[in-house]
């Protein structure tokens, strides 16, 4: 019975060596290319704030990767999740969509932040201070339906421009 839990162990910490070696890329700028949402939209200050406290770690490519995102399987999961994160919307890349589709993605902003699917429950377990007050939800709502007014606006001006 000795023996076996002693094999038991080695081999279990054998496993945790060898999932060290498969290293998901972890991708990350600080620079702020003319591409991104602050260059795109009017983003005030304390918006700004709110997004880099709550949402640039998986909404853009300037993400902190914490110290356990280089331990697996733990970085797996917080890899795939980042992965998710800027495939549905990345701040850095926000000039990359089109008009219509910045529109969409504003609505949808306020959207998950007011139905609770973001922040995501397991990011919140360690990043307590990402959690969203009530008052600003309201502040990112406020200003994601005032940015896609905005742009409705200027798509219905080029759209009357174009019809003449």
């Amino acid at each position: 019975m000795k023996k076996t839990l002693k094999l038991l162990v080695i081999v279990i910490a054998a496993l945790i060596v060898l999932i060290q070696l498969y290293r998901p890329e972890r991708f990350y700028t600080g620079e702020i290319t003319s591409d991104h949402i602050t260059k795109k939209l009017t983003v005030p200050a304390n918006v700004e704030n709110i997004f880099k406290r709550s949402c640039y770690d998986c909404h853009s490519n300037q993400t902190t990767w914490p110290w356990y995102s280089g331990v697996a399987p733990i970085s797996w999961f917080v890899i795939s999740d980042v992965t998710r994160g800027r495939a549905k919307m990345n701040f850095s890349e926000w000039g990359k969509y089109s008009q219509n589709k910045q529109s969409i993605k504003l609505d949808k902003i306020c959207d998950q932040i007011t139905d609770g699917n973001m922040l995501l429950k397991q990011y919140l377990y360690i990043h307590k201070d990402a959690v969203l007050s009530q008052q600003e939800k309201d502040i990112l709502c406020n200003w994601a339906k005032s940015e896609s007014d905005k742009l409705d606006t200027n798509s219905d001006e080029k759209d009357s421009k174009n019809e003449k």
